[in-house]
């Protein structure tokens, strides 16, 4: 089975439909994402079809989530290499996309990619989640923070919440031994201002892979004292 065939196959079995024009971009997508992991550390996953399951129909599962609407103004935080807000930004060309990563040479990876498969209305944000959470220009700011990160919710949850409107969504995926998570994470979340709302069980087409997406609605708005400053979430997580 060929590139092509596992993102049109794969996107069906998820429900979703790819355009010509999506799966060319995917493909570029894919091209320059292995092209710069030559230079620089971006993934460990190099195999291309492996690229084509793990990082980009794990990142359209998104797509299936209720709340996901298609000119969403949205956040990824700590997005990496771009997953999974390229792919997102692929499949809804209206969303209002911004990537947020810590790293200078990851940003300039993202904006060439962008660059190059032709998406427009990015806004590209290099800093620490907690800085940029307590800055009035993006605090509270978005319809929706996703985040595919190994961090655990609580700590994800402080990076995450600050960011999203009253009423907007922290659209989380996490793998699939997540249960005890959402019991540790529940109080922290609801002192960000969130509440837990769904839970959805991720099948990963072409593997024996499965996740979890985790739905948290922002119903109050984040207390001023949170986001802690950088580096203290992960060390000292909220209980």
């Amino acid at each position: 089975m060929n590139n092509l065939d596992i993102l049109t196959e794969g996107a069906g079995k998820l429900g979703l439909t790819l355009s010509e024009k999506q799966t060319e971009q995917l493909i570029k997508y894919k091209d320059l994402l292995l092209e710069w992991n030559e230079k620089m550390n971006l993934t460990a996953i190099t195999d291309e079809k492996e690229v084509m399951i793990k990082h980009f129909l794990d990142a359209l599962s998104c797509v299936t989530v209720k709340q996901m609407k298609e000119d969403a103004k949205i956040i990824d935080v700590g997005t990496g290499a771009g997953f999974p807000g390229i792919p997102l930004k692929i499949y809804f060309p209206k969303l209002s996309l911004t990537l947020l990563d810590s790293l200078n040479k990851r940003i300039n990876f993202l904006k060439t990619v962008c660059e190059d498969i032709e998406v427009k209305n990015v806004q590209f944000v290099h800093g620490r989640a907690e800085d940029v959470g307590a800055n009035k220009q993006h605090r509270e700011k978005y319809d929706i923070a996703v985040a595919r990160a190994v961090a655990e919710l609580n700590v994800l949850s402080e990076y995450c919440l600050p960011f999203v409107r009253v009423g907007g969504y922290f659209i989380c995926q996490k793998g699939p031994s997540i249960h005890e998570e959402i019991e540790r994470g529940k109080k922290a979340i609801e002192i960000l201002g969130g509440r837990i709302v769904d839970r959805k069980d991720i099948s990963l087409p072409f593997s024996e892979i499965t996740h979890n997406i985790v739905i948290i609605e922002k119903v109050r708005n984040t207390p001023t004292k949170f986001p802690r400053k950088a580096g203290t979430p992960s060390k000292n997580p909220l209980v």
